[in-house]
């Protein structure tokens, strides 16, 4: 059976390429999802899916199957922008291929892994490897802008709670059980304005921040972690401030904090770290989670804090072995097991529902956002066929004498 599914990859191998590259012709920013969203539609139609849903937030959600074990396999189609085009040498909008290579904004991060499990599920319909599962294959929105809203949306609102998510953001095909969590944060000074010409009479909002900006890049040189996922860390990623113009004394400063967090941070351990500061309790500066409130391309609205949790499955889950048996029995040989060094939407599904996820994914991370963003065509087809085989291997797992009942 296990040769049969790597005989239907390959035999995929130009229609999977082929549609990767439209998606990546196909332009879709966060919030601006729609096209893709079509585009994956019809895809999904040409695969033969039994259902095929884009609900009230634009996220799109294909079935296969209707067993008793639920599954998901979760791709986000947003992109983060190109940046300076002048660092691009091709046009990260057509979808180049040379050399057994796809390139383009979005190639691994993530529309490589989305067509890959679009065709993972074309292989169970083709082989009829269809069992006592359901399998839904999600394009998830707004993820690069906000980490597992789309998620949060799912289960609380689409009421869609599976058993499993395989989070298909890259790996390079080993199998990933978790990374840090993150945290949106701003410290805010005031001051009062004066006339640039006689600053003692004001006081500088910016001066107040100076002292707190060497705190933080002291304080992350202290925080801790586990050996697994790392320490936890924390940058200033924006600084600004305001003042009644430019030859006048700022009367407020902000800086915004990318606050990565270990397996033993919290929410309001992470909060208080900053709050604790001298020189935050000196200036009275003023330490606030973010929340994020931008309309999707269905023009809905799901608030939430931008807190997102750390996750990470056991080494002996049976979710994770599943996964490595789907590998081995593919492939002959052991994967490797490790995690991501950037967050997935897995901080919503196992951060905070709670339901065992594990990471598997074409493409290496390390490529992720860059002007040099490509994806290997035979990691796409590998991909897809390992996509075809978990279910079935998990739903056979699951069944009471596999488990000694």
């Amino acid at each position: 059976m296990f040769n049969q599914i790597l005989e239907a990859a390959k035999k995929n191998e130009r229609d999977v390429a082929s549609f990767l590259r439209d998606l990546i012709a196909t332009r879709s920013l966060s919030s601006q999802e729609g096209a893709v969203i079509k585009r994956i539609k019809q895809e999904m139609e040409k695969c033969n899916f039994d259902e095929i849903t884009i609900d009230p937030m634009g996220n799109i959600l294909g079935r296969i199957g209707n067993g008793k074990h639920v599954i998901a396999m979760d791709a986000h189609v947003d992109t983060v922008d190109v940046g300076n085009p002048e660092n691009w040498k091709i046009d990260p909008f057509r979808g180049d291929e040379k050399d057994g290579i796809i390139y383009g904004r979005g190639a691994c991060d993530m529309k490589g892994p989305l067509a890959s499990i679009v065709y993972g599920g074309k292989i169970i319909k083709d082989l009829h490897l269809e069992g006592d599962y359901t399998l839904y294959i999600v394009g998830s929105v707004q993820e690069e802008d906000c980490d597992g809203l789309c998620w949060q949306y799912i289960i609380n609102e689409d009421k869609l709670k599976p058993e499993v998510v395989v989070i298909t953001e890259a790996t390079d095909l080993a199998i990933y059980r978790g990374h840090r969590g993150r945290m949106e944060i701003e410290v805010r000074t005031k001051g009062v304005s004066c006339h640039g010409s006689a600053p003692e009479r004001g006081v500088n909002a910016v001066y107040k921040m100076a002292p707190i900006i060497q705190d933080i890049e002291r304080l992350n040189e202290r925080l801790g972690g586990e050996p697994f996922l790392g320490k936890g860390s924390v940058t200033i990623s924006d600084i600004r401030a305001t003042s009644p113009s430019l030859c006048a004394v700022a009367d407020s400063s902000t800086i915004h904090l990318d606050r990565r967090l270990a397996a033993t941070d919290t929410l309001e351990s992470a909060v208080r770290e900053i709050q604790e500061l001298p020189s935050v309790k000196n200036a009275e500066a003023e330490v606030v989670v973010l929340n994020y409130s931008v309309p999707s391309w269905k023009g809905l609205t799901y608030p939430t804090k931008k807190y997102y949790p750390t996750w990470l499955l056991p080494e002996d889950h049976p979710v994770l072995k599943s996964g490595v048996k789907a590998y081995e029995d593919l492939f002959g040989e052991k994967p490797i097991v490790g995690r991501w060094v950037f967050s997935t939407n897995g901080v919503a599904v196992m951060g905070m529902q709670g339901i065992p996820c594990i990471g598997f994914g074409p493409g290496n991370e390390i490529y992720a956002h860059m002007a040099t963003e490509h994806i290997p065509v035979e990691q796409l087809v590998k991909a897809a066929a390992w996509y075809a085989a978990f279910p079935m291997g998990y739903a056979a797992g699951k069944q009471p004498e596999s488990l000694g009942e």
